[in-house]
């Protein structure tokens, strides 16, 4: 409890931390998130972020790499009663049998913006996205059509790296 109301990332195993809440609002903020859309999580960790896009009426679908978070994530989510499909595989490839999303979120440091998620991402859709390799840039992609992206920076932020390939 002495740790609940501060604003800075812990650990949550395998290497992995949950991030802080300010970084949760603010990309929760950045996804406009609109009731019964439906969203793609990269990076499940503690659901955390998953918990908060439920709560604001989103459908989540989300995806863990790390095997341990993933099962006790799943779990958890289902004892606190939330709706979010969960997944465990690689991040970079997204849920490409489950596209298009209205809305893509990624919660780990991306070296780039993968390809995958930009395809699995409806016209007019968001995708927001840290990207940079030691420290990242937030950025928010509109995609405008089926090749077209418009792009936006929103600030500095750390996070735990995003690694391809791996389970």
């Amino acid at each position: 409890m002495q740790y609940a109301y501060q604003d800075r990332a812990f650990p949550i195993g395998e290497g992995q931390t949950i991030s802080q809440p300010f970084t949760v609002a603010t990309q929760s903020e950045l996804l406009q998130v609109k009731p019964k859309e439906k969203i793609l999580e990269i990076g499940t960790g503690s659901g955390y972020q998953a918990s908060v896009l439920v709560e604001l009426g989103a459908k989540v679908f989300t995806i863990e790499r790390h095997r341990a978070l993933f099962l006790k994530t799943k779990e958890l989510l289902k004892d606190l009663k939330y709706s979010a499909k969960c997944f465990y595989g690689d991040g970079y490839a997204g849920l490409p049998n489950f596209a298009p999303f209205d809305k893509i979120i990624v919660t780990c440091g991306a070296p780039f913006v993968p390809e995958a998620l930009k395809e699995q991402l409806k016209v007019g859709g968001i995708l927001v996205i840290p990207v940079g390799e030691d420290d990242q840039k937030m950025q928010v992609y509109t995609k405008l059509s089926e090749t077209e992206f418009s792009c936006e920076e929103h600030g500095d932020f750390k996070f735990v790296p995003m690694l391809e390939n791996r389970k």
